[in-house]
């Protein structure tokens, strides 16, 4: 693995909203093509790996938090766990997840798992393409992010209780781009689609069913909101008795594995495994660690310790369910840019990569997208 330098195309800002992607300066250069990445073949063969190992390992760690009925560890509320256990025992649909990895070349550790909202998605799927058909088309690109989803909408068509799918988030550029393009992607797969602001989903009391602007009944509802966020509303209490009538994507089990708390559950299943990292609950005998919210957005509350001491820390307003402690993976250096891989599953299969890089130890909000190549 490589970063090298490279010159960015020409009217590059244009090419990129011409395809729709109008977030990519937002307060700071959040796309770079000043640099990428090179992976050799063997490489993108290890993340393809362990991508795929890694999501084996997550599936097996929910149904091992369901039957032994350790929710209490993810500070999941009672009337909560009936509709996580119901989705899962139900084999409700399921369609994605990003995997972020640290990765020196030699060793790939799991950092977390995106699985109930992950974003960069359309940056890593159709962007970085564009960019390298431009600048170096006689590369490849380990990317079938796209050609997967449109697939994997085709596969669930029969699963899912109507062809008629909402697609709902807040109203964010960031978030409505990503639903749009997810949406797109399920419009290519022969569904009926429309987007909905998430604060525009209605309960009808009376019928007890949720409603769109028109009054009409939402039988499929993918969303970009946190089913955290989601239990501190009276959303909640709503979608935990509706489950038998209304189809969420991502569905509620997605909570377990998006967790943080997963992290430790995992090294208790698969101890010294070489993906993972040691982690629990306490810090017991860490000596360098990042301490981590159970549940947190783009970095926000985590801080690094080596040697005891802290070397870095974010800010947010995360943290009240509690905290993990993970062994501290030291990141890549190339020049002060520390790069996470982002590696999607769609469906049940490794889909391709993204690179978020950053100045801080940290990846946070401020960190840049940075296309990938395979040489």
């Amino acid at each position: 693995m490589n970063r090298i330098p490279t010159i960015p195309r020409q009217n590059w800002q244009q090419k990129l909203e011409d395809l729709g992607f109008g977030f990519h300066s937002l307060d700071d250069a959040y796309w770079d093509e000043s640099a990428y990445y090179e992976f050799d073949r063997n490489e993108v063969d290890q993340l393809e790996k362990a991508t795929q190992e890694l999501w084996d390992m997550y599936l097996e760690a929910v149904e091992h938090v369901i039957s032994k009925n350790l929710f209490f560890k993810f500070q999941i509320p009672e009337w909560f766990r009936k509709p996580i256990t119901d989705s899962w025992e139900n084999d409700a649909p399921s369609i994605y997840g990003r995997f972020d990895l640290g990765y020196d070349g030699h060793q790939i550790k799991l950092l977390e798992f995106n699985a109930d909202t992950p974003t960069s998605l359309f940056e890593g799927s159709v962007i970085q393409w564009y960019w390298l058909k431009d600048k170096f088309p006689n590369n490849d690109q380990f990317n079938s992010i796209h050609e997967k989803l449109i697939e994997y909408w085709k596969h669930l068509k029969p699963y899912l209780s109507c062809d008629f799918v909402h697609f709902a988030s807040l109203t964010n550029i960031e978030d409505v781009t990503t639903v749009e393009y997810m949406r797109d992607c399920a419009s290519q797969a022969g569904l009926e689609t429309q987007y909905i602001a998430v604060q525009d989903i209605g309960w009808a009391e009376e019928i007890k069913e949720f409603i769109d602007e028109n009054r009409e009944v939402m039988q499929v509802i993918f969303k970009l909101y946190p089913y955290e966020w989601i239990l501190a509303e009276d959303f909640g209490k709503n979608l935990a008795g509706n489950l038998h009538k209304t189809q969420w994507i991502e569905p509620a089990w997605k909570m377990l594995a998006s967790s943080k708390a997963m992290l430790p559950v995992l090294w208790e299943l698969y101890p010294n495994h070489p993906y993972l990292l040691e982690s629990y609950f306490e810090p017991r005998h860490l000596v360098s660690y990042a301490k981590k919210p159970l549940y947190s957005r783009e970095g926000a509350n985590i801080s690094l310790f080596k040697n005891y001491r802290p070397i870095e820390e974010n800010s947010g307003t995360y943290g009240k369910e509690g905290y993990i402690y993970q062994q501290l993976f030291d990141l890549p250096d190339f020049s002060g840019n520390f790069p996470v891989i982002g590696s999607w599953i769609v469906g049940q299969e490794a889909a391709g990569i993204g690179v978020r890089e950053s100045v801080n130890l940290i990846t946070n909000n401020q960190s840049r997208f940075v296309p990938h190549l395979i040489t």
